[in-house]
C-alpha cells in the first residue's frame, strides 16, 4: 500500500463518519418522538408507531437503502446517493432508538410527572426539567451501543456508490491483490472511530456523576 491507497481509505472514513453522525443527530430525536408517542399512547399513531418498529427493525439496512433510493423515483422523488444513503440510515436507527428510549420512559416513576402536574406546571416544562434528563441518563448507555452499531452498518449504503471505509479497502485490496493490509487499517479506524464514541459517553456519564453529587 502507498500513501494514496491509505488517503482512500481515510477519505472512505470521513464518509463513515459524516453518515453516522448525520443519521444518528436525526434519528436520536426522531426516536424519542415515536417513544413519546408510544408513551402517551396516543390514538391511532400508537399503533402506526408500533407497526413501523417491528417494520424497519426487521428490515436489513441494506434492503431499506435500495429501497429508498429505486422506489421513491417512482413517487417523483429522486434523491441522490448521499441523502438517501442518510435517510435510510436514520429511519433504521430511529426504530432501534424509540426502543431504547421507551424502555428508560417505562421504568422512569410516573409519580414524579403527577407530582409536577398537580403544581400545574407545564407539560414542555414537566418534559424537560423532570422527564428528560432522568431517561437519558438511563437511556445512553443503550444509545451509544445503537450508534456504534450504525458505525458498522454503514457499508450497508455501499450498494448505491456510497464509497466508506469497507468499500474503499475493497478497492485498494483488488487493485493491489493484497486485501490484508488495507482491511487492517480499515478495521484500525473503525476501532478509533468507535473508541471516540465510548470515550465520549464516559466524559458525560463522569460528568453527570458529579452533577449528581453536587
Amino acid at each position: 500500500m502507498n500513501a494514496f491507497d491509505y488517503w482512500s481509505i481515510f477519505r472512505g472514513a470521513l464518509a463513515t463518519v459524516t453518515l453516522s453522525l448525520a443519521s444518528i443527530a436525526l434519528g436520536v430525536p426522531f426516536g424519542l418522538g415515536l417513544a413519546l408517542i408510544r408513551w402517551a399512547k396516543v390514538p391511532l399513531l400508537n399503533r402506526f408507531v408500533i407497526g413501523y418498529v417491528s417494520l424497519i427493525r426487521s428490515c436489513p439496512a441494506v434492503t431499506l437503502t435500495l429501497l429508498i433510493f429505486f422506489a421513491l423515483p417512482q413517487f417523483g422523488i429522486s434523491l441522490d446517493p448521499t441523502p438517501a444513503a442518510i435517510l435510510a440510515l436514520t429511519i433504521s436507527t430511529a426504530a432501534f432508538n424509540c426502543e431504547v428510549w421507551r424502555s428508560a420512559l417505562v421504568n422512569f416513576p410516573r409519580e414524579q410527572y403527577d407530582a409536577a402536574l398537580s403544581f400545574a406546571m407545564p407539560r414542555a416544562l414537566r418534559f424537560r426539567r423532570i422527564v428528560l434528563p432522568q431517561i437519558w441518563r438511563a437511556s445512553l448507555p443503550g444509545l451509544v451501543n445503537e450508534m456504534t452499531l450504525q458505525i458498522k452498518s454503514t457499508p450497508a449504503v455501499a450498494v448505491i456508490g456510497i464509497v466508506e471505509i469497507t468499500r474503499a479497502a475493497l478497492r485498494v485490496g483488488a487493485r493491489t491483490y493484497d486485501p490484508l493490509p488495507p482491511f487492517i487499517f480499515a478495521l484500525v479506524l473503525y476501532g478509533l472511530i468507535v473508541y471516540v464514541l465510548i470515550k465520549t459517553q464516559r466524559v458525560i456519564e463522569r460528568r453527570q456523576s458529579v452533577e449528581r453529587r453536587a
